[in-house]
């Protein structure tokens, strides 16, 4: 799909969307949660530091600009957890990180998946409206995180069939009531393909009954048809994350093994993909990339450690990249958020900040 949007976007320095949150709106949440401020109390609180991100970003020289996810605990249950038919609650356990464990919480699907309103849109109203001319990004979870991550009480639907009509049907209605309000940048994120990179998320699959054939065409499938009828100056971007909680992850592979489906057969315009560290694999699935409007934003910038990567090895591999995708269809950012949940990665706010300047510099240096 070719728009006039991507001229200018994915940006050449683009980054995932999430930022650490700042200790003040760390501490009015805690406080929140004891029931010692108001819920308006919060709220104003999360606009005035998310008018100080905004311009934070601008500052430093981004051009895509999110609320980095400042209402959010969760990157992922916070909006599924706001479609009709699904509810949160507290399971056994957390989510399992090498070497930690989150909190415990989740998602149940207890109705019919739908959407009828959705209480996010007027977060993205407020960050339009004190972003001023600048490209709001809005981001949100795959529908496949629902299919993956949700509990599912007994007798709601009988077959997957019947969960992915129902879930196609509301991401189509939410991404419309978002481009209703302006929305002109979307991205979706997605841990569920990392499943396939290994031979232990495969197994996993089969412990579903599902095969890796199967999944990956019912994940492209929801992908594809969520956002089938998205008006044509709508970008769609999809980051494609193994797992990111306090500097953390959940699992390893290259693309490879899914690679045809990632890279041929989506309908969105550009992927952040992760090549930080040697979990991620080399540049070779790339070759699968057979259109000319699909933009690749490596994520060669840790969002993990604050250590900044040397610029001439970050030159360096997106030169090599340029040898499967050319170099005009190459954007640069990190690898993902800097705080996918509310607890933050291990790194500091003036970390964090290097971080985004050194992607806008190197950029600025590679795409003149």
């Amino acid at each position: 799909m070719t728009n006039q949007l991507l001229v200018k976007a994915p940006f050449k320095a683009d980054h995932v969307g999430s930022f650490l949150r700042p200790e003040r709106l760390k501490k009015a949440r805690a406080q929140f949660e004891e029931k010692e401020i108001t819920l308006e109390l919060l709220t104003q609180i999360e606009n005035e530091e998310i008018i100080k991100l905004v311009e934070e970003q601008k500052e430093a020289g981004l051009l895509s600009i999110t609320d980095g996810e400042f209402r959010r605990k969760w990157w992922h249950f916070d909006f599924l957890g706001g479609l009709d038919g699904v509810e949160f609650y507290e399971p056994d356990k957390g989510l399992s990180f090498k070497g930690v464990q989150t909190k415990a919480h989740g998602i149940k699907v207890t109705g019919k998946i739908g959407f009828s309103t959705h209480y996010m849109i007027e977060h993205f109203k407020f960050l339009k409206e004190v972003a001023g001319d600048a490209v709001v990004k809005f981001t949100i979870p795959s529908p496949n995180m629902l299919y993956y991550r949700a509990a599912f009480e007994e007798g709601v639907y009988n077959n997957d069939e019947e969960i992915f009509a129902d879930l196609i049907t509301a991401y189509q209605g939410f991404i419309q009531a978002l481009y209703d309000e302006g929305c002109r940048y979307l991205q979706i994120d997605d841990t569920s393909w990392a499943t396939s990179f290994s031979e232990e998320g495969i197994a996993s699959l089969k412990e579903k009954g599902l095969s890796l054939e199967q999944a990956l065409s019912f994940s492209a499938r929801a992908i594809n048809e969520s956002i089938s009828k998205r008006p044509a100056d709508m970008l769609v971007t999809m980051h494609i994350c193994r797992g990111n909680f306090r500097s953390t992850y959940i699992t390893s592979g290259s693309y490879e093994l899914v690679s045809e489906t990632i890279f041929g057969g989506l309908d969105v315009d550009g992927l952040f993909l992760e090549f930080d560290d040697d979990r991620s694999g080399g540049f070779e699935p790339l070759r699968h990339v057979n259109r000319k409007d699909l933009y690749i934003v490596l994520g060669l910038i840790t969002s993990k450690h604050g250590e900044l990567e040397e610029e001439d090895l970050v030159k360096a591999r997106i030169e090599e990249a340029s040898k499967y995708v050319p170099i005009e269809q190459l954007c640069l950012s990190p690898q993902c958020g800097f705080s996918s949940t509310e607890e933050g990665n291990l790194l500091t706010e003036d970390e964090q900040w290097a971080k985004i300047r050194h992607v806008v510099k190197i950029a600025q240096d590679v795409w003149k």
